[in-house]
Order: C-alpha cells, then structure tokens, then sequence
C-alpha cells in the first residue's frame, strides 16, 4: 500500500497534550505486522534490537514511539510478543472489528473489497455504493452495492465510523459531506482532491502519483539511471 499523506484534523476530546505525532502511528502499524509474524513464527519475547532487525526503525525510536502510551517492556527480559501485539492493536482500535463502507465500487473499490490484509487487521467492509445502476443491488466479493444516495439511511443500520472514498474527483466532494452526515469521522481518500471536512472528521489521501513521482526523483540518484 503506497504512503498516505494526511489532512490535519483534531479527532473529539483530544487535547493538545495528548497528541501522538502521524509518524509515530504509522511506524506502530509496521510493529504491529513485525509482531504477529513473530508470533506466528512461535517468539515469545523480543527486544528493542530485535525490532529494530526486523523492521529497520531505530530501537530508541521504537522505544520513543511507545512511551506516549505508558510502559512497555521489563529491563532485561524484553517485551512479551503477545501482549504488545494486544496492546498496539487496542492503542490503534483494531483488537476489535472496525465496520468501513465503500464508495466507488469500480476498478478500485473491487480491488479494495477483495483485499484479504483488511480483515486480517479487523477492518470489514461492511457495504459498498455506487451510483453505476449496473452494480447497484447486485454483490462484489460477497458485499453487497446500494445506491449512493441510501449512504445515511444503510448507515443508520450499519453504524460505521470509518469510509474508504474511491470516486472521480468531481464526486468526492458531495459524496463526502453524504458521508459526514451519515456519521462517518474518518475518510481514506484515493480521489486526487483535497477535502474539506469539519474539524472533528480526519482524513487521509492516498496518492499513487505522488509516490510514483517521488520513486522517479529516486532514479536520479541511482548511477545506472543518471544517464538514461
């Protein structure tokens, strides 16, 4: 999954003194996958040293990153791979089931529903939509499409909190003041647009092009490429 660039945006009830920096959260979830393949692989406890092996962060970052949580770890024995995995997944809201609705239920938004990864972290999508009279009322990988206008009334039932935004750009915005209405506080973008949200909906943008463009500038460092 390529960088996301976030939109600042203060969640309810955070106060300024509580605030976790966007790359400390990011770096968690990079953990969080280091620690379930350690758990897979039957590790019980790991080090700092060992993180930083595994995932190339710094193990004083690592250390850092979890110090705005409270304390982790016993001094000489390490972390126990279980219960940090717990603990992450809790800080990150993902030891429970986080329902998201879809919308764009094109090239994009199928690849989304089939991604197996989302469930694996407890992120279900729970029901697409669509304004395609073809895909409305029929099932994409086993979820069902409703009429982009019935956002608020499915999501009554449904109670989502979460919406991954896979439209043109010209549709981004009214689909997204749709989905703040409905109830949703936090929006991943993949349209090419800045959103204009209230201040208590967080959003993040997912730009292929930007990391393509940044991959690009790269080569230009790469001997081989230089002159090509």
């Amino acid at each position: 999954m390529p960088r996301v660039d976030s939109q600042r945006r203060e969640p309810p009830g955070l106060s300024s003194a509580s605030k976790v920096p966007i790359p400390t959260l990011e770096r968690l979830t990079t953990y969080l996958r280091c620690l379930i393949d350690l758990g897979a692989s039957g590790v019980e406890t790991v080090s700092s040293a060992e993180i930083e092996h595994h995932t190339g962060i710094n193990a004083a970052q690592f250390r850092k990153d979890l110090s705005y949580f409270g304390e982790f770890g016993k001094p000489g024995v390490g972390y126990n791979v279980a219960e940090l995995e717990g603990r992450i997944a809790r800080i990150l809201q993902i030891h429970r089931v986080q329902p998201i609705l879809l919308v764009g239920a094109g090239n994009l938004g199928s690849a989304l529903l089939g991604y197996p990864g989302l469930k694996e972290h407890k992120f279900h999508i729970v029901a697409a939509f669509d304004n395609d009279p073809h895909k409305i009322g029929k099932k994409t990988w086993d979820i069902d499409v409703f009429d982009l206008r019935r956002i608020g009334e499915v999501n009554e039932v449904l109670g989502a909190r979460i919406a991954i935004l896979a439209v043109p750009a010209g549709a981004a915005q009214a689909v997204t003041e749709q989905l703040v209405e409905a109830g949703v506080r936090a929006i991943l973008n993949f349209a090419p647009i800045i959103l204009r949200v209230p201040r208590h909906v967080a959003v993040r943008n997912v730009s292929f092009l930007q990391e393509l463009a940044v991959l690009s500038y790269h080569l230009t460092s790469d001997p081989l490429a230089a002159d090509k």
